[in-house]
This record gives C-alpha cells, structure tokens and sequence, in this order.
C-alpha cells in the first residue's frame, strides 16, 4: 500500500516536533511545585509534630516566610508579611481551632491558605470553592444516583465531599470565599467544627474526624453584608486578618516574586530590568488606594476598585507578556498602561474622572514618569 505524500509529510512534522509525552500543567498545585523544599525541610525537621503533620509547626512557619537551613538549602518566602501572622495561623490549625483568614480582597488568602494545607498535610486540593450556588452537599456530602436507585442508601452510594475526606482522613481542608456561601449552607459547618463530626441520618452513620484534621477558611471584609457569618459559626474560628502590605518596598518586593514565578511558568523574559516599571504599578495602586500621593503632599480621590497586590501582579504580569510577544523583551510604560487603566477604572462614569485627575495633577508633573505619562494618556484617550 503506497502512503500518500500529504500523509508522509504530516508524518515527518510529528517527529520533529517531537511534542512532550505528558502535558504539564499551568499551575501546579503547592505541594508539587515546592517538593523539594518540603522535602529537604521534613529532612532537618527534628521538632515535635502534631498528629498526621508532614511538617512541625516551626517548619511550616519556616516554609511560608523562607530562610536559610543549616545544610544551606534556601527556602524561597511564600508570604511576605508579618511573621507573628503566620505564627498565630499555624498555631490555630495545630489546636482544634478552624482557622478563618480574613482580609481585602488580593491581599493572598487563597495563596496563604493553600501553602498552609500543603505543608501541614501535603495534599492542598481538598478544597470547597464558596459561591452563590454552592450546595449543602459541597460540604457535607452527596450521592452517587445510580448507586442509590439500583442499591438504595449505601456507603458505596455516597459521595464524600473533601471536608468528609479530610475528617476521615486527618487532613486540613479548604473553603474559599466562605461569606459568599448562602447561611444556611455556611452553618453545615456548625456541628462539622463543634462536635468535630458529620451525621449520615440517612445511614444511621456518622462520620468522626480523626486526629490531624482541620479546616481553613477565606473571607474577604470588602463583603461584609453578603452572607455575614452567623456569631454561632464565627465563634467555631480564630480570624487572623492579613493585612495589605506596610510599606512600598515589601510590596514591590511580593509583586516581584510573584510576577518572576508566573513567569517562569510561561516562558516570559525576568523582570530585573523592569523593576523600574513594577516599582511604578505598585506607586500608582498604593496612592489611590491610599488616597494620598507617596510624600503625603496632596489629598487623592480613591476609584472604587480596590487596587490590590494581587492586580498589580496581573497588570505586571499582562505587561511582560506584551513586552515579550510584541516588543523587544524588555517591561516598559507602554506595556503596563493599558493595564493599569483597566484595574483603576472599573466605573467607567465615576472612576475615569478620578484617573484623569490622578494623571494631569500627579503623574505628570512627576520627574522621571513622562514616557509614563504619555502612554497612559495614550490609552486613555
């Protein structure tokens, strides 16, 4: 049988590309991406360990906020912020405690929230994602239907949520986005965090949590009044608030780290030779955010965004992208301005006064930002 030519060709192009047997994924999870840190801090770990931790408390506080171990393995910071923050979060999961990080919203809950699962328990994707529709059975549990019509009610039939999963299993749990949960369904939790068990009626079971587990919630305070948690619940928690970063410099610094990790993962040049252009995102958010220039001189309107680390990322982020695909590789203004438009100016009628304000009053009369200046008057047009 003769091949025909077109098939040979395509056959040839297949071999050289010579396309990856396994496809990677994006955004590994936690424990996957930083394997080797927890593996060589588990190695130097000689302090006590609650029950099922894969890390002592020290180690965990150690994996979050990096430093040096004493075989010169370099523990890359996870979360840049005070130390006593994370002190206070890893000592209420190693107590019966739940734990409920609550803060604006980018200011690295969900970030926070995953690391402490991966290295307290080495499994991070036991997680509830918190919306308007999340049903009880996201929480508690559900039901296989075809088991349940052909077997009726069974353990076979039914479906464990993660929080079931974690009970069983002595692992810490995830919630995202706990207030935007419907109250009734946030106080399925009630009983689960109080009595440290979850009834099956339709079984006559129960299920007990075994030593190990725990549950780590997220809640942002710019939605207060959506679905407050009711005082029973909010009483099952201790609420460590993370705040926005202190200073400039610490957040230049987190939006640095970041950007240069989202980065490797999709082949985008480094950022050392935009630090300039980082440093200068991170000024706009902050003074708006603030609503006062950095030298304390001039009162300014704040747009109703809230213009967190977490958007700087992105804008950073997007910009680097631009540089590397249509430009020379290099961050610059241009890069940068659209996005920066996009994350200040969310009410177009309200927030572009305050941006062209921001623009005539501050950036342009500012030394050093006239390449700035005009690529976001460019894009603003």
């Amino acid at each position: 049988m003769t091949v025909p030519e077109t098939t040979e060709a395509t056959a040839s192009t297949g071999a050289e590309a010579a396309a990856p047997t396994a496809a990677e994924p994006l955004r590994p999870h936690a424990e996957d991406a930083f394997a080797d840190e927890l593996t060589a801090l588990a190695a130097v770990d000689d302090r006590p360990r609650p029950a099922r931790w894969r890390l002592s408390p020290w180690a965990v506080a150690t994996y979050l906020l990096g430093g040096t171990l004493p075989d010169g393995t370099v523990i890359t910071p996870k979360y840049v912020g005070p130390r006593r923050i994370v002190e206070v979060a890893v000592t209420t999961l190693a107590t019966d405690r739940a734990l409920l990080l609550l803060g604006v919203p980018g200011t690295a809950k969900t970030w926070v929230s995953e690391h402490l699962a991966a290295a307290v328990s080495g499994d991070s994707t036991l997680l509830v994602q918190g919306t308007a529709g999340t049903p009880e059975e996201a929480i508690r549990y559900g039901w296989n239907y075809a088991q349940l019509l052909a077997h009726g009610p069974s353990r076979d039939a039914l479906v464990p949520s993660p929080v079931m999963r974690a009970m069983a299993e002595g692992m810490t749990a995830r919630v995202e986005e706990l207030t935007r949960i419907p109250a009734d369904v946030q106080d399925t939790l009630i009983t689960i965090l109080s009595e440290k068990t979850l009834p099956i009626p339709e079984l006559g079971q129960e299920v007990q949590a075994v030593r190990g587990f725990n549950l780590i919630a997220t809640a942002n305070d710019r939605d207060r009044g959506v679905n407050d948690l009711s005082s029973a619940l909010r009483r099952r928690f201790n609420t460590v608030v993370l705040p926005l970063p202190a200073t400039p410099e610490a957040e230049v610094d987190i939006v640095s780290r970041r950007v240069d990790q989202i980065g490797r993962s999709l082949d985008l040049p480094a950022t050392p030779e935009g630090i300039d252009e980082i440093r200068r995102v991170v000024t706009v958010f902050r003074e708006l955010r603030d609503g006062v220039t950095t030298d304390g001189r001039t009162k300014l309107k704040s747009p109703s965004g809230t213009l967190s680390t977490a958007e700087a990322i992105s804008v950073v982020t997007g910009g680097l992208a631009l540089a590397a695909h249509f430009g020379d590789g290099v961050l610059r203004p241009a890069d940068v301005a659209a996005g920066v438009l996009g994350a200040v100016v969310r009410d177009p009628a309200a927030d572009r006064v305050i941006w062209q304000e921001y623009l005539e009053t501050v950036v342009r009369e500012r030394d050093g930002w006239k390449d700035f200046y005009r690529a976001c008057r460019e894009v603003s047009a």
